[in-house]
């Protein structure tokens, strides 16, 4: 058995990958649009490890979507966590749960998917203005 995705719903293409490939960091990996079932597939990888892909279905016809915090959440290692959570808050991402710790972050994708972010290696001295941050709203 191999494991080789996870798929998520989005109800913005362009938003998720805006999300997850400009501010998060992921890179397409592929695509198929499949025009009869009225559907796009795009698979997303982080940078050199293709072997564990997020696929984010988005259908044509408008949906509404429920339950995000009910599915858990993805999880990536990031090599440096203020930094990784200093980029998605100039994108605009709020960090719901800052990095307080050196360790672990969460932001949420457009669609409402929890993504935790843990730092590689040995956990980062506490640092400011990350050690004050508050938590926003659910993560």
């Amino acid at each position: 058995m191999k494991y080789l995705h996870t798929m998520v719903r989005v109800t913005d293409l362009d938003a998720s990958l805006a999300f997850y490939c400009d501010h998060l960091g992921l890179v397409e990996v592929r695509r198929r649009e499949v025009p009869a079932g009225r559907f796009t597939l795009v698979f997303l990888a982080a940078p050199g490890d293709e072997a564990a892909q997020v696929e984010l279905t988005w259908n044509w016809d408008p949906e509404e979507y429920t339950g995000g915090r009910n599915f858990g959440h993805l999880a990536y290692l990031v090599d440096d966590i203020y930094a990784s959570c200093q980029k998605l808050m100039d994108a605009g991402v709020t960090i719901n749960r800052p990095p307080r710790d050196g360790h672990m972050a969460f932001v949420r994708s457009p669609d409402g998917i929890s993504i935790e972010l843990l730092q590689k290696g040995d956990d980062l001295p506490a640092a400011e203005p990350w050690h004050s941050m508050k938590n926003m709203g659910e993560w």
